[in-house]
């Protein structure tokens, strides 16, 4: 009986963690969207999962189809006309322009005349010419030769008939990172919650070690809340490490904490830390004497492995503060991505860091099923994942086509839909299997 509870309990948390994935993903969608209804844009499709529909309906008004489709693992908006192909193919098809007048008959011109007469196209006089036919185009004696006539097509002129290519370029870019923003807004909205309903998360030391050298002056105490050091406030782990990095042992750095009173209650004070030894911290994963250089405790659990002792805590601010650290946190969730990024390509960080979809899942679900504060947590960090990874410069995502679109706008012309969409192609299967190789090394 208790093997099948546990079974049921972890089919249960695999189901809450696809679900966070698939609301924040078509979350995603429907800001692409909203932006598009509001600027104009025929919107074929709107669909929540892949594969087979589960249930579908079309709009009798704009002829627009919703659907809920088999898959719960993403979903799409689907604009009319988005690649571009068809409108390239047309102009592709369509024959020349013509450039030729006929003469018209002796008569008044009441009849076409059955051939061309060639015009010099400089002088009415054929020896003025440069070659036997170099230089004579059919019809206008004043056009341009026929070697210099210019090849380049014009600048496009975009239409906003409401097929995606043909809208304006700025249009387009605020669809494109329309997405984005709401990723990015709902992230917010469930920091806001959690830090309202429940407070920041902040480290607690449940013990620390002694020191004959310093003392109980400079050192911390059991229960101290960390808050923020040198003047700038804690949000994230790194911040710690980054406060006392490069630091040597002996160093004094200034800590602001919440204390516990002989009372009962907490008051906010300004401590003088030594550190024990040096630090250099390598990336944002390594904590290599970070606690030890503030003088954490260690305890050995029953599994035989030894801990720092550390636990996290909740800390109400005042109202403006904590709206202020609502929207910091969320920055720093964001910088932090880009952080990882840098040091994945500088080589400070390695690929068994990440985790693809599998781990996410996993990660996911082991978090989230553990209350409704640890469901808004990792809600709000995969939101602000989804903004910030989507807006990235890479082939088959958004900020790609961001930078496709400016180039357009740019060049007054697009980029050969066709090649784009090679490039888009390509990225994609690139972003596939970097995600199942990221995910294998979790487990190798």
């Amino acid at each position: 009986m208790t093997e099948l509870m546990s079974v049921w309990s972890t089919i249960g948390s695999v189901a809450l963690a696809i679900l966070i994935l698939l609301i924040m993903i078509t979350v995603h969608e429907f800001g692409h969207y909203v932006a598009g209804k509001i600027l104009k844009f025929k919107i074929d499709e709107f669909s929540v999962g892949f594969g087979p529909p589960l249930f579908k309906i079309t709009l009798k008004k704009s002829g627009e189809l919703f659907a809920v489709r088999l898959i719960p693992l993403g979903g799409y908006c689907a604009f009319h006309g988005e690649d571009g192909l068809e409108e390239e193919q047309t102009q592709e098809q369509e024959p020349p322009a013509p450039f030729t007048e006929l003469e018209e008959a002796s008569d008044g011109g009441a009849e076409k005349a059955d051939h061309v007469e060639l015009t010099p196209a400089h002088s009415e006089r054929s020896e003025e010419s440069h070659g036997p036919m170099g230089d004579f185009v059919q019809g206008d004696a004043s056009a341009t030769p026929q070697h210099e006539r210019e090849t380049e097509p014009p600048k496009r002129h975009w239409t906003d008939d409401g097929s995606f290519t043909n809208m304006k370029p700025w249009k387009r870019i605020i669809v494109l990172i329309a997405g984005a923003a709401m990723n990015y807004l709902l992230a917010l909205l469930f920091i806001l919650i959690e830090f309202f309903s429940y407070g920041q998360s902040v480290i607690q030391i449940r013990g620390v070690e002694p020191s004959e050298e310093w003392g109980t002056e400079f050192c911390f105490r059991e229960g101290d809340l960390l808050l923020g050091a040198e003047g700038r406030s804690f949000y994230l782990t790194t911040d710690v490490a980054a406060a006392i990095n490069h630091r040597a042992a002996g160093d004094k750095v200034t800590f602001t904490v919440s204390r516990m009173q002989e009372d009962g209650s907490r008051r906010e004070e300004t401590v003088e830390i030594v550190l024990r030894n040096a630090v250099e911290v390598n990336n944002s994963a390594d904590f290599t004497g970070v606690w030890g250089a503030l003088g954490v405790g260690i305890e050995t659990r029953e599994d035989g492995n030894r801990y720092y002792m550390l636990e996290t805590a909740s800390y109400r601010f005042g109202f403006f503060a904590t709206l202020g650290r609502s929207f910091a946190y969320s920055f720093k969730l964001a910088g932090s991505i880009f952080q990882v990024i840098g040091e994945l390509f500088t080589g400070q960080l390695g690929l068994d860091a990440l985790g693809g979809p599998v781990t996410t899942i996993r990660m996911t679900s082991q978090i989230a099923s553990q209350g409704f504060r640890n469901f808004l947590e990792i809600s709000a960090l995969i939101g602000v994942n989804l903004a910030v990874f989507n807006l990235l410069p890479i082939p088959a995502l958004d900020g790609s086509k961001v930078v496709f679109t400016a180039i357009e706008w740019i060049r007054g012309k697009p980029i050969s839909r066709k090649v784009e969409a090679v490039i888009h192609a390509v990225g994609f299967l690139l972003l596939i299997g970097f995600a199942i190789l990221v995910d294998i090394l979790q487990f190798v």
